[in-house]
């Protein structure tokens, strides 16, 4: 399935040109036109889910081995210090295009591309209702 006027769905068929890094039937890796650092890219799958929740398991299976086969690909050819695979889902986490897509993004000593999160403080108790609350779903 295929969204008519989803502008990652035209990116990964072809329909808008892009830099791409690499391409099968199920995806296309393009270079971010916003890079957080030099080389980030996107992981596209061509069909069209929302979001993660949206994806067939099949898809979120292959969506992992492609990652980790063009990150790293991407970071030894960019002599990456590291790499972040980034998949925000829903606005609040940061998704702005509501076509599933993976960030990867090299990441290289002092870059300050601003990825990480400053650790917050939980108790056991707020752990333990987490737990509950996940495990009755």
């Amino acid at each position: 399935m295929r969204e008519e006027n989803c502008i990652f769905c035209k990116i990964a068929n072809g329909g808008i040109p892009s830099v791409t890094l690499y391409e099968d039937e199920d995806f296309r890796v393009i270079l971010d036109l916003g890079p957080a650092t030099r080389g980030h890219a996107l992981l596209l799958p061509k069909e069209h889910y929302k979001d993660l929740f949206e994806l067939e398991d099949e898809v979120a299976q292959k969506v992992l081995v492609r990652a980790k086969r063009i990150a790293g690909r991407m970071k030894d050819a960019l002599g990456a210090d590291g790499m972040n695979l980034v998949q925000n889902n829903g606005e609040a986490a940061g998704q702005t295009v509501f076509h599933f897509h993976m960030h990867l993004i090299p990441r290289y000593k002092d870059d300050r591309a601003g990825i990480l999160w400053k650790p917050g403080e939980t108790t056991p108790e707020e752990m333990e209702e987490i737990k509950r609350l996940v495990d009755s779903q």
